[in-house]
């Protein structure tokens, strides 16, 4: 299993639109073969930054989600509204290791 963390900062006057374009995306993603989660975060304490949990069956999962319409939509729509570019972090997996312990 693999768990993409992305970090992402949004121009504070792109907030709405961030969250509309990206919740999309995470109802979309959480239907993907293999995908096991896809929260979408706002931090608390800066309404600006956001963080995508993305946990897939495999990297082949992962892979695939980014070749996606709806993944290559969201993207080319919110680029223009990050203060930064995202960073995403791949991480593996060490608990839970039970894939019937991932709930939606």
């Amino acid at each position: 299993m693999i768990v993409t963390v992305v970090n992402i900062f949004v121009k504070p006057e792109n907030i709405a639109q961030f969250i509309e374009a990206t919740t999309e995306n995470h109802q979309n993603s959480i239907q993907e073969k293999g995908n096991l989660r896809f929260d979408v975060l706002q931090r608390r304490d800066n309404p600006s930054a956001f963080t995508l949990y993305e946990a897939y069956e495999s990297d082949e999962a992962a892979a695939a989600h980014k070749t996606t319409a709806h993944y290559l939509k969201w993207r080319k729509t919110v680029e223009p509204w990050m203060a930064k570019p995202r960073e995403g972090i791949a991480h593996n997996v060490l608990a839970p290791l039970d894939k019937s312990l991932w709930n939606r």
